[in-house]
């Protein structure tokens, strides 16, 4: 009998690079955010599950926070409800509420959960409501640059997180997996941006961690070159960029949240791309990485982490 089997050195020296990254990072936070276009394809989905798995079942704590912009503008479309985003958020009126409340809550995030039970996680799905884990206000209307004074209906700010509510899930091996949707204390649902509670959550925890799953490769330092990725900046650089205009629409939430974390506490955010392959798993466990690297001061940065990005 002939058999034919793979060089299994190619296996063990991926693990003994990722030894290191294991031993540092078991028992951190980290907290990923997907967006809902990570959602559209079903592949796309399984494979960011699937890595989630990986870093859970090697011990890291991982909060899985979620959007669902594209499904929800579908779902709206269909209600016949009017969907228009200003710098890159979704105006919410009283008719979309319930559309939101009906993608994120039930939709996405049970879906979710079936996906990871899949690859045996214990997930638990919840939203900003629950346990009061995201307190937040309705946000006031706000002046544009134009001057036009823009409403942004049943949207919230957020006033604080009761990281408790996701760190009792944790200690008992649950992966939380988070929907944005929070309300104030009268009980009103608010739409809050996915980007801005996982930040805030990551920094009431005190996340080693904040990855942003999203459509672009990284950074860019020029909108229309996919190829002009910032490997690493720091909260200085992404102000310039900002200035530059080289941050537009999702981008503007997006980074406003990479500060947000930073300041809250959050050590590290990586920006990289859901539908490089593997993408999590080599932004994580390798130098080289395959996104971009946000920190306070990049004069903090390791060598290694210099050299290789």
């Amino acid at each position: 009998m002939v058999s034919h089997r793979t060089d299994p050195s190619v296996t063990v020296r991926a693990l003994k690079s990722a030894a290191p990254y294991v031993r540092l990072y078991k028992g951190r936070v980290f907290v990923v955010k997907a967006g809902g276009a990570v959602f559209a394809d079903a592949a796309g989905t399984r494979m960011l599950i699937e890595q989630i798995a990986i870093l859970h079942h090697l011990g890291i704590r991982v909060v899985l926070v979620h959007g669902g912009g594209p499904q929800l503008d579908e779902v709206t479309r269909k209600l016949g409800v009017e969907t228009r985003m200003v710098q890159g958020r979704r105006v919410t009126d009283a008719a979309a509420i319930d559309a939101t409340s009906m993608v994120l809550n039930g939709l996405i995030n049970t879906r979710l959960l079936a996906l990871a039970h899949e690859f045996g996680i214990a997930a638990i799905g919840l939203s900003g409501v629950d346990g009061g884990l995201v307190k937040a206000h309705r946000r006031a209307p706000v002046t544009l640059a134009s001057g036009e004074v823009v409403d942004y209906g049943m949207v919230g700010d957020i006033d604080g997180v009761d990281a408790s509510v996701v760190t009792r899930l944790l200690d008992a091996g649950f992966l939380p997996v988070v929907s944005p949707l929070s309300a104030d204390s009268s009980g009103h649902l608010l739409n809050i941006n996915a980007d801005t509670v996982a930040a805030a959550i990551g920094g009431a925890m005190d996340a080693e961690k904040l990855i942003l799953c999203t459509g672009a490769p990284g950074i860019l330092e020029r909108l229309d070159d996919p190829h002009s990725l910032i490997s690493y900046t720091d909260v200085a650089g992404l102000r310039r960029l900002r200035e530059e205009g080289s941050l537009s629409d999702g981008m503007l939430p997006k980074s406003s949240a990479i500060e947000t974390a930073i300041r809250g506490g959050v050590r590290r955010v990586h920006v990289i791309s859901y539908a490089s392959p593997d993408a999590l798993l080599a932004e994580i466990f390798t130098n080289e990485g395959t996104g971009t690297l946000v920190v306070a001061d990049t004069k903090a940065l390791t060598p290694a982490e210099q050299g290789a990005k």
